[in-house]
This record gives C-alpha cells, sequence and structure tokens, in this order.
C-alpha cells in the first residue's frame, strides 16, 4: 500500500503543479484562441485514448456488468449534477460567480485526482498514461481559474494560493483514490472505475471538447484530437 500510494502521489504531483503553472500563465500573458483550442482538443483525444485503450478494455475483462452499470450510472448522474450546479451560478450579465466557479473547480480537480487513484485498478501504466492527458487539461484549467480571478480583482498573490490550494485538493483525491483502491472488495473496485469511465468520457465529450469549439477552428485545430490519440496509443503499444 505505502508504495502505491507513493507512486499515486509522484503522478498526481504532475496535474496539480500543472494548474498552478497555467494560472501563473496566465498572470504573466493569456494564450490565443487558437492555441486554446488546439490544446484542449490533444488533451481530449489523450483522454479519450486512455479510455479506449486500457480503462474501457479493462472493465470488460472484469465481467461485472451490474457493478459496472451502476457506478457508471451514478458518475452521469454525478457530472450532471455538477453541470447544474455550475449552471446555477451563472448570471446572464456578469457571467459565473467566482465563488461558484472555484467550487466547481475544486470539485473537478478532487474528482481528477481521485481517478489518477482509481486507475492503478487498471495498472501503473494505466495511471502514468491517464495522468498525461490529464496534465493538458487541468494546464488549462489554470489558466480559466487565474483569467477569472484576475478579472474579479483578485491580487497575484491571491492567484498563486488559490492555484496551489486546487493542487493540494488534487493530491488529497489522488490519496482517497489510492485508499478505497486498498481497501474496498473487487465489486466496489469496478463500479468505482465505471464511475471515472463516465466522468472521464463527460470531461472529454461536455467539456473540452465544447470549449475548444466555441473558437472558429482550422484543420490543424481538430487534427491534435487525433493527434493526441494516437500519440497516447504509440506510446502504450511501445511502453
Amino acid at each position: 500500500m505505502t508504495a502505491t500510494l507513493s507512486k499515486v502521489f509522484t503522478y498526481a504531483a504532475m496535474p496539480a503543479i500543472a494548474v498552478l503553472v497555467g494560472a501563473l500563465i496566465s498572470l504573466i500573458r493569456q494564450p490565443g484562441a487558437g492555441l486554446r483550442s488546439a490544446v484542449q482538443h490533444f488533451a481530449a483525444g489523450t483522454v479519450f485514448s486512455v479510455l479506449a485503450v486500457e480503462l474501457l478494455p479493462d472493465l470488460m475483462h472484469r465481467h461485472l456488468p451490474w457493478p459496472t452499470f451502476i457506478g457508471f450510472t451514478l458518475g452521469v448522474a454525478f457530472m450532471l449534477l455538477l453541470k447544474w450546479f455550475g449552471d446555477r451560478n451563472t448570471d446572464e450579465t456578469e457571467g459565473r460567480s467566482t465563488r461558484g466557479l472555484l467550487t466547481a473547480m475544486g470539485v473537478d480537480v478532487a474528482l481528477d485526482g481521485a481517478l489518477i487513484g482509481l486507475s492503478f485498478a487498471a495498472g501503473e501504466k494505466q495511471g502514468l498514461l491517464l495522468t498525461v492527458g490529464l496534465v493538458l487539461e487541468l494546464l488549462f484549467l489554470g489558466v480559466s481559474c487565474g483569467t477569472s480571478l484576475r478579472g474579479a480583482g483578485r491580487s497575484s498573490p491571491r492567484v498563486a494560493g488559490t492555484a496551489a490550494l486546487l493542487g493540494i485538493i488534487l493530491l488529497a483525491g489522488a490519496g482517497v483514490g489510492a485508499a478505497a483502491l486498498a481497501s474496498v472488495s473487487p465489486v466496489y473496485v469496478d463500479a468505482l472505475l465505471a464511475f471515472g469511465v463516465a466522468a472521464l468520457l463527460y470531461l472529454v465529450t461536455e467539456e473540452l471538447l465544447v470549449e475548444a469549439h466555441e473558437a472558429p477552428e482550422t484543420p490543424v485545430q481538430t487534427a491534435m484530437f487525433f493527434l493526441g490519440f494516437i500519440l497516447l496509443f504509440m506510446i502504450d503499444m511501445l511502453v
């Protein structure tokens, strides 16, 4: 357990640092819409690759249909509830409130951390590949966090402190995910993994790709999704 927990925290530290780096980048210069779209396409491709190549086949091989169905359904319900909460804190004239936005981000990073911990149910390689995909997603979450806080008049130290707190929440989530993996029966592990798969599918289809499509796209930006997919696929084959 100690060795596994150490590996989980090592992997989770990468996206935790990415959140802080993204926030610091937003203080210096905000990335343009084209670059954001390209990176979000790429991140979506990498996460989808991990789902298609590693996590979904692992669930199939476990042959536990009902725990998978229940976990997946709960995962979808949770993400829709999170979306409802975010929309509830949106004002037509002022945009989403800072408090509501930060709460949603906190839940998001905690869930991402837990998914890193739970991905070890499929193997260490799967955990590493998922981490690579989440690093890019959380980099731009940090950019979004910094941009929103600066727009609300927060100081640079406040922005950096908030991003660091989000990183700590992610590490805590990873610890919870690893602890759950070590302490529950295989049936519950299967349900938790299915929950994570649903959350990642939602992340790709309803967050990363939706945001990537907000700006006019070029074929190069669209191709970044497939580049991210095939790169993770090739890494998986070679490792």
